[in-house]
Order: C-alpha cells, then structure tokens, then sequence
C-alpha cells in the first residue's frame, strides 16, 4: 500500500528531462571564465589590502622565531644546565619548550593594539637572554656552583613570569577593547 502511493506520487510530478544541446558545454565553459576571470579581480584586490598587514605579520613572526631559538640554542663558549646532571637537563628542557609554547602565543596575539606591549616583552627578553649568556660563562668559571644554578633557573622562571604577565595583560586589552565596542554598540 505504501510502494502504491509512492509510486503515484513520483508519477504525479512533472520531471524536466530534456536532452541538452550539443553546444551546452561550451557554454557552461565559457560561463565558468568569465566568472573566474571576475573573481581574480577581486582576489586580487583583497590580496593587496591584507599585503601591509601580512608584512608586518611575517617581520613579527621572524623576530619571534629569532629570539626564541635564542632563548632555546646552547652558546659554545659555556657551560648550561644540561651539562650539569640529568635532572637540570630535564629542567631546562621544560622550561626551554614552556618558554617556546608561550612565545607562540605571545605571537598569536599580535595586532596594532598589542605591537608596542609585544615589542617591548622581546626586548626584555633578549636582556634576559644575555643575562643567561653570561650565566653559563659564570657556571664553567664557577665549577658548577649551585648559586649561579639557581640563577640560571631563576632566569628561566623570569621570562616565563614575564611571558605569562603579559599574555594576562594581552588578554585584559582584549576584553576592554570588547566591553567598549559593546557598549558603543547600545
């Protein structure tokens, strides 16, 4: 009884099945140019507004990656942490991929309202870096002195606080920007 009324009601409505003309390839193909030749218009005007920005994106990025293989890459004229004991070695391999972790966030997190904040992080960074630099000449001077150990991961722990601190500060900037823009909406 169901297949019955099934059937009548497929046999009830009109199909369009006509053959298409031979030309209608052609057609479709000459159609399916000129829409793309209009696209790449566009495209290519949207390419150049976002240009600036990925510029500045790109150069950011860089810095970031510089710096953070700076923080991570050993120097050859020192001692660091790994060479003192396994569990150092373990110590500066969490802090060294907690440091890489954050400054990919730190990056994410770029925008004209964040550039100065961020700028200014990896300048300190660096400073810190360079701090680090002579902690290791200091703990092959030393003969692994625990002090200048304790610094070292002292030095770790700063740039992680400093990361953490701003990212934190980032996040506030986000949330303001997001209140105001609600509140200029109403």
């Amino acid at each position: 009884m169901k297949d019955d009324k099934l059937n009548s009601f497929f046999e009830s409505l009109d199909f369009d099945v006509h053959e298409l003309d031979e030309n209608h390839q052609d057609v479709f193909l000459e159609k399916l140019q000129n829409t793309s030749a209009g696209n790449s218009n566009k495209t290519i005007n949207v390419i150049s507004l976002w240009k600036p920005f990925m510029l500045v994106a790109a150069s950011v990025t860089l810095v970031i990656l510089v710096l953070g293989k700076g923080v991570i890459q050993e120097s050859s004229n020192g001692k660091d942490l790994a060479s003192v004991s396994k569990e150092m070695a373990n110590t500066q391999n969490f802090y060294s991929n907690l440091i890489k972790s954050e400054l990919t966030k730190l990056e994410a997190q770029q925008s004209p309202d964040t550039k100065i904040l961020i700028e200014d992080t990896l300048q300190q960074l660096e400073d810190l870096e360079s701090d680090y630099k002579q902690l290791k000449k200091d703990l092959a001077n030393s003969g692994e002195d625990k002090r200048v150990i304790y610094a070292m991961v002292n030095n770790f722990q700063q740039r992680i606080a400093l990361l953490t601190t701003v990212l934190e500060q980032i996040e506030e900037i986000e949330k303001l920007k997001t209140i105001h823009n609600e509140s200029n909406i109403l």
